[in-house]
């Protein structure tokens, strides 16, 4: 099983599960400040979900690389939206400021919360 290492905390999932469910089930604090209220809730259309993730997962679909070409967010970064990613492997999760998490700042980091 594929283990996930995010905000100091390491568990594991199911091949293929979705990491915005694993993250929010193990109580990582994917979202920033309002987000956690107002963001789309796992479809895609947001955005507030964006991490940057160290390890195999699936391709970016099309919802993931439509919003993320859309400000404020770049898709030149080597972000991804949680949502719309399946964890195929061990993998390290970094968290970002800023309302979508496209900020420069670190927010946590897979050892750190």
């Amino acid at each position: 099983m594929p283990t996930i290492t995010a905000q100091g905390k390491t568990f594991e999932c199911e091949t293929g599960a979705n990491l915005r469910t694993e993250l929010l089930k193990h109580g990582v604090d994917l979202h920033n400040g309002q987000a956690k209220i107002i963001n789309c809730r796992g479809i895609g259309t947001c955005g507030t979900c964006a991490v940057q993730i160290e390890g195999p997962v699936s391709e970016a679909n099309w919802r993931d690389r439509s919003r993320r070409a859309l400000p404020p967010h770049n898709p030149d970064r080597d972000l991804r939206l949680a949502c719309q990613t399946r964890v195929l492997g061990d993998i390290r999760v970094t968290k970002y400021d800023e309302f979508w998490g496209q900020g420069a700042e670190t927010v946590w980091t897979p050892e750190k919360a």
